[in-house]
């Protein structure tokens, strides 16, 4: 993976960092990641957000 393009995803609901992920390179107009995802420590699906890094 490469480094400038590896973002964390954390959950909506407890603020965990739970996942990265590889997005494409960030132009001017493009949102942050939204995804649902499973939270292992909420124990559920919710939605996962893109944090700073």
């Amino acid at each position: 993976m490469s480094q400038d393009r590896l973002v964390k995803l954390a959950c909506t609901e407890c603020k965990r960092i739970n996942y990265y992920t590889e997005r494409r390179k960030k132009g001017d107009n493009i949102s942050k990641l939204n995804l649902k995802k499973f939270c292992k420590h909420c124990r559920a699906h919710h939605p996962h957000k893109e944090v700073k890094k």
